[in-house]
């Protein structure tokens, strides 16, 4: 079924187009760009010779043609409205890919929300007061798990979604052999494997945050496992699919390095624990891989200096501009050659109105 997509898809790929964007892209991340914004388009639009089916994410978590159909028709659409995004395409299935390698459950929603899965945390849904969750951290189900994670040691790779990730990273290089323009021009970026305190929230839930105060050394006894595991699965990963070059493609956009790591759970924690609990694994992830990016929803301002001076970080991406101090933001990433991409086109509007310089250095869509 799959084929005739395939094949519409490498038809329409126009060489000269997409050398010509590519070329754009890696201008950019070099620091060649001269304007204020880049915001790049395709020079021409070029629509489906048929119609593409939209694949429900649930559909596609189940059927491996049914995640490349998911996938590859956003590569269509982006031929077809001529955006200046890359094509790609990936394993998706969310969050819960290394949490379910250490045993925990994949919730899926419901159908009709079309959203991805998440985890569930190993301890169950605790709702306690906070007076409660100080009080029982010790001997809380959550700690009982991940003490007996350790106990264990690294999982097996093929674990919850682990198999289903690395099979289809498989199936992808099996379809894509057939098509020459789609394997030059789509690159198969790697999966959603987070952060190492990402999934460390993960695991435990929202209790992790109290165990940072009460038990920090079994917190970093975790981010250790949990570090070697994302460290082990990623050369699982690249034996099926090897990173190529100095550049990578992540969310169709360009970055130097090969990783794109998931902070999200920074924004709770204070600068001080950032370089406790986050700034030393996110580091040897950036080293072990050949540099990256670090992505952050909400509030980063606050610890944006010490991640900027993680050797090999190459590029930063955040999706709530709002919730920073931009000013801040920019001052420890553009300000030093680290680009960001993907920014809100408002929030880079306004700092030019306000006469900041961004020295090329900032993408928007």
């Amino acid at each position: 079924m799959i084929e005739k997509y395939l094949d519409d898809l490498e038809r329409r790929i126009d060489i000269q187009e997409e050398d010509t964007l590519w070329g754009a892209w890696r201008a950019f991340v070099d620091g060649e760009f001269r304007g204020d914004i880049f915001s790049p388009r395709r020079a021409r639009q070029s629509p489906p010779g048929l119609e593409w089916p939209r694949v429900p994410i649930n559909d596609a978590l189940e059927d491996y043609d049914l995640m490349a159909l998911h996938q590859f028709e956003t590569c269509s659409r982006m031929l077809a409205e001529g955006t200046g995004a890359l094509m790609c395409v990936r394993c998706n299935y969310g969050t819960g890919i290394m949490p379910t390698l250490f045993g925990a459950d994949l919730f899926v929603m419901d159908k009709a929300m079309d959203t991805l899965p998440t985890s569930i945390p190993l301890g169950g849904i605790e709702i306690a007061t906070a007076h409660d969750a100080i009080q029982s951290t010790h001997t809380s189900p959550a700690v009982s798990a991940v003490k007996a994670l350790l106990d264990r040691g690294v999982p097996d790779l093929h674990n919850g979604l682990g198999g289903k990730v690395l099979a289809m990273g498989e199936h992808y290089q099996t379809l894509m052999q057939s098509y020459p323009l789609i394997c030059r021009y789509v690159p198969i970026y790697h999966p959603d494997m987070q952060g190492p305190m990402d999934i460390c929230e993960l695991l435990w839930g929202s209790g992790l945050f109290v165990a940072l105060i009460e038990v920090p050394d079994l917190v970093l006894q975790l981010l250790e496992l949990v570090t070697e595991t994302y460290i082990q699965f990623m050369r699982a990963w690249t034996e099926i699919v090897p990173f190529v070059g100095e550049y990578a493609v992540h969310w169709s956009m360009l970055h130097k390095g090969n990783i794109m790591l998931r902070d999200d759970s920074a924004m709770n924690l204070s600068p001080r624990m950032f370089d406790t609990f986050i700034k030393p694994y996110d580091a040897r992830l950036l080293d072990e891989f050949g540099g990256g990016g670090i992505h952050f929803c909400g509030r980063g301002d606050h610890y944006i200096k010490r991640a900027s001076e993680i050797k090999n970080l190459t590029t930063v991406n955040l999706s709530q501009p709002e919730y920073n101090d931009m000013e801040r933001i920019f001052a420890h990433t553009v300000d030093k050659g680290i680009p960001i991409v993907g920014l809100k086109k408002v929030a880079a509007e306004a700092a030019l109105a306000g006469g900041r310089d961004l020295h090329g250095r900032v993408h928007c869509w």
